[in-house]
C-alpha cells in the first residue's frame, strides 16, 4: 500500500546541539536503509524549509505507523499521512 507522508522537523532551539546532530545523522541512516529496503520509495526535500514529502511502500496502516514512530526526529514532527492509489490512466505500474 502506498502513502504520502509529509513531516514538517521543529528541533527546539533549546535542545543541545550535539544531541540534535546525532538524531539528524540517525535519522539520516535509518531512511537511506528504508530507501535501500523499498519501503521509503521517494524523499523530497521542501524548499526552504526543514520538511520533506515521501512516498512509503508497505503493507498498511500498522507498518507505516511503526516506521514512523521509530524514527529518531519523530518526536519532533508534525505529520500528514494521505493513502494512494494509482490512477487507472497512469502508464507504468508501480511496485516493479
Amino acid at each position: 500500500m502506498l502513502f504520502m507522508v509529509q513531516m514538517q522537523v521543529n528541533i527546539p532551539a533549546t535542545l543541545d546541539k550535539a544531541v540534535a546532530d546525532q538524531l539528524k545523522k540517525d535519522e539520516k541512516e535509518m531512511s537511506q536503509k528504508l530507501q535501500r529496503e523499498g519501503k521509503w520509495r521517494d524523499l523530497w526535500r521542501v524548499v526552504g524549509q526543514y520538511a520533506n514529502v515521501s512516498i512509503f511502500n508497505v503493507s498498511g496502516n500498522d507498518e507505516l505507523h511503526n516506521i514512523l514512530s521509530a524514527l529518531p526526529l519523530y518526536p519532533f514532527m508534525t505529520i500528514s499521512v494521505t493513502p494512494l492509489t494509482q490512477h487507472p490512466s497512469a502508464i507504468a505500474q508501480i511496485g516493479g
